[in-house]
């Protein structure tokens, strides 16, 4: 004969199951986003859908990936994944070539943007 103290524990040890399976999922779904470049290439190389890629852009920013990017992505393999970050300044502007896919980022590079690719980002910005 089962305990009413033993049944209590069971359906408590149940209970918190089923909280972290459904707290795990809901957290994956909803949290997890793409951190570096890497992860952000695994996203968009193994997305079922556009509609799903277009989850990943800010408000308004949508309209810069269209459907032929995505389709151009998944049918094609990257050559090299890199990961840049562009500081402005009033002057300058500089890019920095950080490591893809490590915890912290890592300095590989760092260039002075020539005048025309300056602009041209400045372009892209507004």
């Amino acid at each position: 004969m089962v305990t009413k103290k033993k049944r209590l524990k069971d359906w408590i040890i149940f209970l918190v199951l089923i909280l972290i399976i459904c707290g795990g999922t809901l957290y994956y779904l909803y949290f997890f986003k793409p951190k570096n470049s890497l992860e952000l290439y695994q996203e968009l190389t193994f997305a079922e859908s556009y509609k799903e890629i277009q989850q990943l852009f800010l408000e308004g920013y949508e309209s810069n990936f269209s459907k032929e990017d995505f389709n151009y992505i998944q049918s094609n393999t990257a050559n090299r994944v890199g990961q840049f970050t562009l500081f402005e300044y009033n002057e300058k502007s500089y890019i920095i070539m950080t490591s893809p896919g490590t915890e912290k980022l890592k300095v590989l590079a760092v260039e002075e943007l020539p005048e025309d690719i300056r602009n041209f980002f400045m372009e892209i910005a507004n």
